[in-house]
């Protein structure tokens, strides 16, 4: 992800509700391996066990309350980010959810939005708004500083850049 498109990001809306944690985000047994294209093919599998063969990159989770709850596995958001999706939209998140996201360079925002699956998401992460038709709603900004780890692909690549 650019810096050139890191402040705005659309795609095709996919529903879930509350509470998604991250045992059905990526399954326990597929934690004995490092291979993403493993994390990706079984993204969801716990919830929507066809996720991974209709979700499309660039499109975006929109969520209930709690996303992300559980265990503190990395793999959860690194699984939906190779899966291709762009950002999540929720109502909230589970705070070691969130710092993972922003650590892999996945992009997220807490946002209540009302849609159907398969509407389009427009996100403006700097200005804190997500739109779908004609519904605009404030979301909370992220600052500065995540929006630019998420720019460098994540906080070690972020590290490698700011320690050159």
């Amino acid at each position: 992800m650019s810096k050139d498109n890191i402040n705005f990001i659309s795609g095709k809306a996919w529903k879930f509700g509350n509470n998604v944690d991250t045992d059905v985000i990526i399954p326990g047994k597929y934690l004995r391996t490092t291979d993403m294209n493993v994390f990706a093919s079984h993204v969801m599998e716990g919830i929507d066990p066809l996720f991974s063969q209709k979700v499309n990159k660039g499109d975006i989770i929109v969520a209930g309350g709690n996303f992300g709850c559980g265990s503190s596995r990395e793999q959860a958001p690194l699984a939906l980010k190779h899966a291709g999706v762009a950002c999540i939209v929720a109502e909230s998140f589970a705070r070691i959810f969130f710092r993972n996201a922003i650590n892999v360079g996945l992009p997220i925002i807490e946002a209540t939005i009302d849609c159907r699956e398969g509407d389009i998401i427009e996100i403006d992460l700097e200005k804190g708004i997500v739109r779908t038709g004609n519904k605009t709603v404030s979301a909370s900004k992220m600052p500065g500083f995540l929006r630019e780890i998420l720019a460098d692909g994540g906080l070690v690549e972020h590290r490698k850049k700011v320690s050159i």
